[in-house]
């Protein structure tokens, strides 16, 4: 961690930041160490302590994946963007990221962000997009149901990004497992299949769908 940066655009350090954000943070940590520890066991809890515990000390560690996160990050209320655009986008907020608005408007849409337990009703949208988000997909089965009751309505078109995916997989009967090592990283190289393409993304999940659980 860099204590004295230098560049014209700069007002203040990393950690002076993050602590008027109260966001915790560490430094000084043998990063190689905990790299060869994650690649033997796969992804494990941890926890920032202030002082260096005693051998003998046992340590709780909570699984934060127990909480249904996305009740947590997501809005309360439904908020309108552009109310006169078009098509007209019901958004799923399950942890989204504020881009992706911008990416809908940016192309005239009209977007209804809703809470991830929102009562969806086909008839106000032209198509729906069920965003990102943190957690276990299985927590969030209010979501499912209203999935499965807006394809068994309607054949309007539904996209889901990451944990979006997952509830669209789970809601026409797949199943979803815990990934050992995650997917994480922002230039991660993809392959469309159905052209060739190879796109750099961006990724961060410890879920994925069971491929073989697909309907045919």
């Amino acid at each position: 961690l860099c204590t004295t940066p230098s560049h014209w655009r700069h007002n203040k350090t990393l950690s002076q930041w993050m602590e008027e954000h109260d966001i915790p943070g560490i430094s000084g940590l043998d990063t190689r160490a905990l790299t060869k520890k994650i690649r033997e066991n796969g992804s494990i809890l941890g926890r920032i302590v202030q002082q260096l515990p005693s051998p003998n000390s046992e340590y709780v560690f909570y699984d934060p994946n127990k909480n249904n996160l996305v009740e947590e990050c997501s809005v309360k209320e439904p908020i309108v963007y552009n109310p006169s655009g078009f098509p007209r986008i019901c958004a799923v907020d399950c942890g989204l990221k504020l881009n992706q608005i911008r990416c809908f408007l940016s192309r005239g849409a009209r977007v209804e962000l809703v809470p991830w337990n929102y009562k969806l009703n086909s008839n106000n949208f032209d198509g729906l997009f069920i965003s990102n988000g943190p957690g276990d997909p299985e927590k969030c089965v209010e979501t499912v149901t209203n999935i499965k009751k807006f394809i068994s309505e309607s054949d309007k078109p539904i996209f889901g990004i990451c944990l979006g995916h997952q509830l669209l997989a789970t809601a026409i009967g797949c199943k979803t497992y815990k990934m050992v090592y995650g997917n994480r990283g922002h230039n991660l190289p993809c392959i469309h299949h159905n052209t060739g393409r190879c796109f750099m993304t961006s990724q961060n999940h410890g879920f994925a769908v069971d491929a073989t659980t697909l309907p045919s």
